[in-house]
């Protein structure tokens, strides 16, 4: 999350976010393990009734683009970095199902019956990488993967 301290620097963000931002990554465990380890999904989303809908060919929405490479897998699960071209609502959530390996308890995208111990969607923001709005000068935030990640990929 970025916080701006006056109207002219938030407004600067507001008009040219994806100009400013150049990396932001994200982290996920995943059911099962992900062949090929490291990849590009690529497909079109539509806003369905309920959750967004995913097309492999352009199907007149909007693409959507997110870069994968697994860290590490366990006898259940995959520790997957995510890196994003495009910026769709729940684009990881909906290209990790595409890959037929949800985000383990996602109760919209992943498995019904998600027997796993975490009580949350086992999916981080762990990376924000931007110019800054006035100096121009290139800054890179990072967060520690959650503990909670690490506990289940030990399982």
């Amino acid at each position: 999350m970025v916080v701006s301290k006056s109207k002219e620097v938030s407004q600067k963000f507001e008009e040219d976010w994806k100009g400013m931002v150049f990396d932001r990554r994200y982290v996920a465990v995943a059911w099962g393990h992900i062949e090929p380890p490291k990849g590009e999904v690529k497909s079109w989303f539509t806003d369905g009734e309920y959750c967004v809908l995913s097309s492999p060919t352009d199907n007149g929405g909007k693409l959507a683009v997110t870069h994968y490479e697994v860290k590490q897998t366990s006898r259940r699960y995959s520790l997957v970095e995510l890196k994003l071209d495009t910026g769709r609502r729940n684009q990881i959530r909906v290209h990790l199902r595409d890959l037929k390996h949800p985000v383990v308890h996602d109760p919209m995208y992943g498995y019904k019956e998600d027997l796993s111990p975490v009580n949350r969607l086992c999916l981080h923001a762990f990376r924000l990488c931007f110019k800054h709005p006035v100096t121009g000068r290139r800054l890179q935030f990072e967060t520690p993967i959650p503990s909670a990640f690490q506990k289940l990929m030990e399982l």
